[in-house]
């Protein structure tokens, strides 16, 4: 275990805020921080529909008239250095989450260039933020906690996937931005102090999540009568991880701050933060269509077999994930506990009410 941090009355920067991990995260943490201050920002980009994002920018808004704790959001760009640096010289965190980042495996393969600005340049404005907290004897930030992924695992063979693993062989763009990230956060952390916890997030999924994951398309493509397809023929297993349980680990993570041990080591630490418990795709579509049907999105006689078409692998995909999180068990004490069925359920629900 880390360096213990209170939350309560703290000023919290999350960026990436109307994103789906984002919002789930900063709504808990305005019911926690009793009379803290959440400073949210995003550039609110097109790369999914922002009507989306509106909609959780507005659950925030919501939350934050009965909680505490005071919600400001500024909206902009981590990739903009000016503003970056004006946020934290304004408002002076003692915790930042960085969960703003272009996601998507195979968006990154024709757009790089949106890769390389906001997880790379943005990242870096971020570190170098944190790193002049500290300027003028100032405590600055005491902990930094940011958002890597499992697809840094690229072509491992061995499962389930252990941070102890080498990740030297991403398999997307995407995967090379979020291991450069991991490595620009040691090193700052190394040479600057800068407390860096780093998570690598395996398959979210839940109520108003992103709509370019499969779950999500599928339901939107489904509900319209159209077929889905399933790469690799069906065979591929997803350590699907439930966004409640994901908010649970995060808030354990950002209330206790690495530590350095030994001259080598620097005050940084890496976790997978995931189910620990690979569905088979073929299951996981079947489950959903289930769920679909019994929240009245789809009809009772809804037959999936004639909207299920099979495909080969596609470019930067991965055939497994599957996550090891004893390292995350043993230091926060959390196990997720949603089964699928159960998240699939809630997601179901939420998206009957918000298309209506």
């Amino acid at each position: 275990m880390g360096k213990k941090i209170e939350t309560e009355g703290k000023t919290i920067l999350v960026t990436g805020s109307p994103g789906f991990i984002g919002a789930a995260l900063v709504k808990r943490l305005l019911r926690e921080c009793g009379s803290g201050h959440i400073i949210s920002l995003d550039n609110m980009c097109d790369y999914y529909d922002t009507a989306l994002k509106e909609h959780r920018l507005a659950g925030i808004e919501k939350a934050s008239e009965v909680c505490g704790a005071k919600h400001t959001f500024i909206r902009g760009s981590i990739a903009d250095s000016v503003l970056i640096r004006r946020v934290f010289e304004e408002y002076r965190p003692d915790i930042v989450v960085n969960l703003a980042a272009q996601a998507g495996v195979r968006y990154s393969i024709d757009h790089p260039d949106t890769y390389i600005e906001s997880n790379i340049i943005g990242f870096y404005n971020i570190l170098e933020a944190c790193r002049h907290s500290y300027d003028n004897g100032s405590e600055g930030v005491r902990h930094l906690v940011y958002a890597s992924s499992s697809s840094v695992y690229g072509g491992n063979t061995e499962i389930p996937y252990s941070v102890e693993d080498k990740t030297d062989m991403p398999v997307s763009l995407y995967a090379a931005t979020k291991k450069s990230d991991e490595l620009l956060a040691y090193a700052y952390s190394k040479l600057y102090g800068i407390p860096a916890t780093g998570l690598r997030f395996f398959t979210v999924y839940g109520p108003a999540g992103r709509p370019d994951m499969f779950y999500y398309s599928a339901t939107e493509k489904l509900r319209r009568g159209d077929a889905i397809t399933l790469f690799n023929y069906g065979n591929c297993r997803r350590d699907f991880t439930y966004i409640d349980d994901i908010i649970e680990g995060l808030l354990r993570v950002l209330k206790s701050a690495p530590e350095e041990n030994g001259s080598l080591s620097a005050a940084h630490a890496v976790y997978n933060i995931g189910g620990g418990n690979p569905v088979e795709l073929t299951e996981f579509v079947s489950v959903l269509t289930e769920e679909l049907i019994r929240a009245g999105i789809l009809p009772e006689r809804f037959d999936l077999t004639e909207h299920v078409r099979m495909a080969g692998m596609q470019p930067g995909d991965m055939t497994e994930t599957y996550a090891d999180t004893e390292a995350f068990e043993r230091d926060f004490g959390f196990t997720p506990e949603t089964e699928i069925r159960a998240g699939l359920r809630t997601f179901a629900e939420w998206y009957s009410m918000y298309v209506q």
